[in-house]
C-alpha cells in the first residue's frame, strides 16, 4: 500500500495525467509519416520516449520551480515545498525518466538518439525562462512541439516540412491555454518579478494574446492538409476544436482557480484528442 501512495504522490508531481497533451499530436505525426500504422515496436518506443521526456522535464520543472511554488498560496501545497517528495526523490526521477527517454530514443533511430540531448537541453533551459522573458509561454510550447517532430524522425529517420506544420500549431495552442492559466497569478507574478504576458501586458490584452495563438493554431492544422491526404473527416475534427477554444475563451475567469484549470486543461486534452480521433477515422476509413 506504501508503494502505491509513493507512485501516485510521484504521479502527482510529473503530472502524468497530462502527458495527453502532446501524445495525440505525436500519434499524428507517426500514424502521417507511415501512412497508417506502424510497427507494434515503434508505437511502444515513441510512447516510451515521450512518457518519459515528459515527465522527466515536469519533474525538473518542478525541483528548479520549488522555491517559488512556495510562495505562491495556489502552487504552496504541491509536492515538493509541501514536504510530501524530497529534493533527491525528485533528482532520482529526472534522471530515471530521461534515462527512459535516451533508451527509447537508441530503441528508435540513430537520428533521434542523436537529438536526444539537444531535447533534454531544452527541457532544462525552460523551467528559467520565466525569471527572464514574458515570452516563456512561447518557449514552452516550443519545447512541447517537438513531439510531432521527434515521432515523424522516429518513423523516418529524416526531416520534413509537415511536422513542423504540426510543431507549429502545437506552439501556439500550448502558448495560448499556458498564457490563460498564468491569468491566476498576474499578481504574485508582478511581485515576484516573474515574466508572463498577463503580468506583462494585463488580462484583457493576454486574452486577446491567447486568442490569437489559438487562431495561428487552426491555421496551422488546416495547412497539414495541404502536404497529406488528410480532408474533409479531418476539418471536421478541427472544426469541432474551434467550437472547443470558442468554449474555452468565453469561460475564462481569472478570480476562478477551479474554472481556470478546467479551461486550461480539461477542455485542451479534449482538443487534442478530437484532432487524434478524427485524423484516425481520415486515415483508416476513407
Amino acid at each position: 500500500m506504501e508503494l502505491i501512495k509513493r507512485i501516485k504522490t510521484y504521479s502527482k508531481l510529473v503530472m502524468m495525467s497530462h502527458t495527453l497533451f502532446s501524445l495525440p499530436f505525436a500519434l499524428l505525426a507517426m500514424l502521417i509519416a507511415a501512412k497508417g500504422l506502424p510497427s507494434f515496436w515503434k508505437i511502444l518506443w515513441i510512447a516510451v520516449a515521450l512518457f518519459g521526456a515528459r515527465n522527466g522535464a515536469n519533474a525538473q520543472n518542478r525541483l528548479i520551480d520549488r522555491h517559488i511554488d512556495k510562495k505562491n498560496e495556489r502552487t504552496k501545497n504541491r509536492e515538493i515545498p509541501a514536504g510530501k517528495v524530497s529534493v533527491k526523490e525528485t533528482v532520482f526521477l529526472i534522471v530515471f525518466f530521461y534515462a527512459l527517454f535516451v533508451l527509447a530514443a537508441f530503441m528508435l533511430n540513430t537520428l533521434c538518439l542523436i537529438l536526444s540531448p539537444v531535447a533534454i537541453l531544452l527541457f532544462s533551459l525552460y523551467s528559467y525562462t520565466k525569471r527572464y522573458t514574458y515570452l516563456c509561454h512561447y518557449i514552452l510550447g516550443f519545447i512541447c512541439a517537438g513531439a510531432p517532430v521527434g515521432a515523424w524522425i522516429a518513423i523516418t529517420g529524416t526531416i520534413a516540412l509537415t511536422p513542423f506544420l504540426i510543431a507549429a500549431a502545437v506552439m501556439f495552442w500550448v502558448a495560448g491555454f499556458d498564457i490563460i492559466y498564468a491569468l491566476s497569478d498576474i499578481e504574485h507574478d508582478k511581485k515576484e518579478g516573474l515574466y508572463s504576458i498577463p503580468s506583462r501586458f494585463g488580462y484583457q490584452k493576454a486574452s486577446l494574446i491567447s486568442s490569437a495563438s489559438h487562431f495561428l493554431m487552426v491555421c496551422f492544422l488546416i495547412s497539414v492538409t495541404f502536404f497529406t491526404e488528410l480532408g474533409w473527416l479531418y476539418l471536421s475534427g478541427i472544426g469541432i476544436c474551434v467550437i472547443l477554444l470558442v468554449i474555452e475563451h468565453i469561460l475564462v475567469l481569472p478570480s476562478s482557480e477551479s474554472k481556470m484549470k478546467f479551461v486550461s486543461y480539461t477542455i485542451n486534452q479534449y482538443i487534442s484528442a478530437v484532432v487524434l480521433l478524427f485524423a484516425v477515422f481520415d486515415i483508416f476509413l476513407i
